[in-house]
């Protein structure tokens, strides 16, 4: 014990340090007026995403400054999905709605409608978003001059997170707790080594010349965290990828319950530890119960060092994901205990192979094959 607790001190101030770094290096992106003619394609894929889409394209409807042209990709949905795009492409020019071909095999559900949307696109860039999010009219602006003014082939961005309801809020801030106490955002761009990646499948924006040369959907078919393995093959080409807080420019209100919290987690929450358990779990077992550890020890000076840390990380990783801290560091225990929950369901998964999401089994399979 006498060992153990230093180690675990030194564990959660390193967290803290990264939070700290993250929350004053400011990797934001910055509102931006600034027009532009060239064509921006908006790849949708969607599939069971009818309670969405009236958003997503009214809220595309009111992009500024940027020309696009929208394609919304309707993936074998169960539900008023493809009547309801097809409703907007009828009043809309600037919107096109497909249906998605049969899936075929070594190819994730989502990887391969991008795909499909990719070979449709006329675009100079593309824009792959996911149904759910709801963009800011400056955001296109915004991504598109951060984009070319930095030299990238790929921008992505961690969207601010709505949640309505305690089961979200006690588990969708995980997200960017985790996200922003394991990596420096500016490491993304600023160091060649793909270990420094991250990116967020919700907003990714590519130069399109450069997503045709390298075919990332296709060469990435068979990855559930698809977009975190494009951010590593990108930067393994000696490219150039940014990962950046929202900012407020796109919002997501990514799950409506507890349980489609944990599924939709669980799926791909080892792909930053290299779907490896032996990094996974250590890292797992000592963020959510090496707290109990120290307050085992009945110490006061620790209990009060520990909270301390504890809330100062909190306030730093809410306010750049732009979330409630005081409501993060109240439902912190609560997390915690959602953290086991959804890294239980993700080593059962990891074990056995049988993730299900939006009624598809989910098979990870190597890149290529």
């Amino acid at each position: 014990m006498q060992i153990l607790i230093p180690l675990i001190f030194i564990f959660l101030l390193a967290r803290l340090s990264v939070a700290a770094y993250n929350y004053y290096s400011n990797p934001r992106l910055t509102a931006s007026r600034r027009s532009s003619d060239e064509l921006v394609s908006i790849l949708i894929p969607a599939r069971n995403e009818a309670q969405n889409l009236h958003r997503i394209l009214n809220s595309v409807l009111g992009l500024k400054g940027v020309k696009y042209e929208v394609i919304v990709l309707d993936d074998h949905s169960e539900d008023e999905t493809f009547s309801i795009a097809s409703s907007y492409g009828s009043k809309h020019e600037a919107i096109q709605v497909i249906r998605g071909k049969p899936l075929k095999k070594g190819w994730t559900g989502k990887n391969y409608a991008c795909w499909q949307l990719a070979e449709v696109a006329k675009g100079d860039y593309l824009l792959f978003v996911d149904a759910d999010v709801n963009l800011h009219p400056l955001l296109l602006s915004s991504a598109l001059h951060r984009l070319k003014e930095q030299e990238l082939s790929l921008l992505s961005l961690f969207s601010n997170q709505q949640m309505l309801s305690l089961a979200e809020q006690s588990t969708v801030p995980l997200m960017h707790y985790l996200l922003l106490t394991l990596l420096p955002l500016k490491l993304i761009l600023g160091h060649r080594f793909a270990v420094f990646s991250a990116a967020c499948g919700q907003f990714m924006l590519f130069s399109a010349k450069e997503y045709h040369l390298y075919r990332w959907h296709d060469t990435l078919r068979g990855k559930v965290a698809e977009d975190l393995g494009i951010m590593k093959a990108l930067k393994e080409a000696g490219l150039r990828g940014e990962g950046l807080m929202a900012n407020g420019l796109v919002s997501c209100r990514m799950y409506r319950s507890f349980n489609e919290a944990i599924m939709g987690f669980s799926k791909n929450f080892m792909a930053p530890f290299d779907n490896r358990l032996s990094l996974f779990l250590p890292f797992i077992v000592t963020l959510s119960l090496g707290p109990l550890f120290i307050i085992a020890t009945g110490d006061l000076y620790q209990l009060v060092s520990l909270i301390l840390i504890i809330f100062s990380t909190r306030i730093y990783t809410s306010k750049l994901a732009g979330e409630d801290w005081r409501t993060n560091s109240l439902l912190h225990p609560l997390q915690m205990l959602n953290l086991l929950i959804i890294s239980g369901a993700a080593v059962q998964q990891h074990l056995f192979k049988n993730s299900v999401w939006k009624g598809r089994v989910v098979v990870q399979v190597p890149a290529g094959s």
